[in-house]
């Protein structure tokens, strides 16, 4: 926690990702509902109409529909660091069900929290960040647009 009472870190990726190839941090996604309560209506449109759909294109992800007595839909995401997340999706439509899918695949199952830096490096330099004019030498004299010819 930060003096201003909300929790911050650097920037950082999860297990190098986007180093090699990326890596989806969603796991497992189960969708609970019930066959009979009216909350349950738009999930049950969207595992008729889009629940294929989704496990072709996230063949990473594992994909759990189980009907059950309940009377609150949700959507469990389970990422690669352990951490679980729920969705309550009741009354819902299809396609914000949907939203909801993509929004928690896209995720890395970290907290959303408040960055400190949009940069950080572990071995810190007195000499500042690098910029493409940092070694230009300053007798060429400031940049200015192209004259056009007309």
């Amino acid at each position: 926690m930060t003096s201003r009472g909300t929790p911050s870190r650097f920037l950082q990726s999860v297990l190098q990702n986007g180093v090699g190839r990326y890596v989806c941090q969603l796991k497992r996604l189960s969708i609970i509902f019930s066959k009979n309560a009216q909350s349950s209506l738009g999930i049950r449109e969207f595992i008729e109409e889009g629940v294929v759909d989704y496990a072709k294109n996230n063949p990473s992800t594992v994909v759990y529909v189980s009907p059950q007595s309940c009377r609150i839909p949700k959507i469990v995401a389970e990422y690669l660091n352990g951490n679980v997340r729920e969705e309550i999706v009741t009354s819902k439509t299809s396609t914000q069900i949907s939203e909801v899918i993509t929004k928690l695949t896209n995720q890395s199952g970290l907290d959303i929290i408040r960055l400190r830096k949009p940069f950080h490096t572990d071995n810190p330099s007195i000499q500042g960040q690098w910029h493409p004019f940092t070694n230009r030498p300053p007798s060429i004299g400031p940049i200015r647009p192209q004259k056009q010819d007309a």
